[in-house]
């Protein structure tokens, strides 16, 4: 079937492509209609790799995914044709150590759409486990389907936290990431948010997104403006974001002592930090590696208008244009923050 194939570094193309994939007892056959590109997969496109995560061969692209039930295995019973579904793209294997330990996200053997050497989600159909395949509710569409897998990082970082609340938290990085953490948090609890960034447009929409401060760091000064949020205490919670390794380092500046902070966005180089910062404040500090068991949580806050991201999808491009919808994507306008990619025919 016809496929958006990363066949090298700098090089995707349309293109039929045979996967063999066979219908098991416990599996669901789905249509694909919605993917959202996410950071990984441009990461992917423009350098071949990710860490560890090496292309050797041609690779489908596409992890966060939308679609319809066309075909269920025989053992299934909580899916039938015609169900409107999202799919958890990381599969463990089956009776895992991590998997019965509940960490299935940290299972060195787990395979993962559009990693390596693992086929993505752009394309017309796919098999998948049902285990991880999750009913949309009614009022949920394919593209706020498409939304629930960068939303449920989100989700696995505000439970790492453990907020309390009315807590206060600062997110570092306005970006898709930064956006649905700080949209998490407040639906687990925090009474406001702090967020971060140097784009004065995605600071601009994430303020309309609920009791959220924006804090522009190449004209404000972020410790200042958490200090005159928390009455000079500091934020109960910091939630690294961006990726970046100078920020990281600063991150302990805007913690209240015994807060916490959680990394979520992946440095591409070492962070250092002076240890002694974090001990005199005796500070938890949490890591985020994808999610486990929070999808469920992100469809029922979804469901009763708790969590709501739709205006996080700035761009929308059919299928035929996906190689057009990744070139745009790799040089987003400050305006833009989710581009997402329609397969329904």
């Amino acid at each position: 079937m016809k496929a958006l194939v990363l066949e090298s570094k700098n090089h995707i193309q349309l293109r039929d492509i045979e996967i063999e994939e066979e219908l098991g007892p416990n599996d669901v056959r789905v249509a694909v209609r919605t993917v959202g590109i996410c950071g990984s997969d441009i990461h992917f496109y423009k350098h071949g790799a990710i860490g560890p995560f090496k292309l050797t061969e041609p690779m489908v692209l596409g992890h966060e995914a939308s679609g319809q039930v066309v075909a269920v295995g025989e053992k299934v019973t909580h899916l039938k044709p015609g169900d409107r579904v999202c799919m958890e793209p990381g599969i463990p294997p089956e009776g895992s150590r991590a998997l019965r330990a509940g960490i299935y996200n940290l299972d060195p053997h787990c395979t993962f759409w559009a990693t390596p050497p693992t086929h993505g989600a752009l394309r017309y159909e796919l098999n998948h486990p049902a285990a991880f395949t999750y009913k949309l509710p009614d009022n949920v569409s394919f593209e706020e389907g498409a939304l629930v897998e960068p939303l449920s990082v989100g989700m696995h970082a505000v439970t790492k936290a453990k907020i309390v609340p009315g807590d206060v938290a600062v997110v570092i990085g306005a970006g898709p990431i930064g956006i649905v953490t700080a949209l998490c948090a407040l639906a687990g609890g925090c009474s406001q948010i702090i967020i971060s960034d140097v784009q004065q447009p995605k600071l601009d929409r994430a303020a309309t997104l609920g009791p959220i401060t924006p804090v522009n760091t190449s004209k404000e000064n972020l410790k200042k403006k958490v200090d005159e949020v928390t009455s000079g205490w500091g934020a109960d919670i910091v939630f690294e974001c961006s990726g970046s390794a100078e920020e990281s380092a600063r991150a302990f500046d805007y913690l209240r002592p015994n807060g916490v902070l959680v990394h979520v966005g992946i440095p591409m180089k070492p962070v250092t930090h002076e240890v002694i910062d974090a001990m005199v404040k005796e500070a938890r500090i949490e890591h985020v590696f994808r999610y486990a068991h929070v999808w469920p949580r992100v469809l029922s806050l979804m469901e009763t208008g708790r969590l709501n991201a739709t205006s996080l999808i700035t761009d929308r491009f059919d299928f035929d244009h996906a190689v057009d919808a990744f070139d745009f994507a790799s040089e987003m306008p400050s305006t833009s923050v989710k581009v997402q990619i329609n397969l329904a025919s």
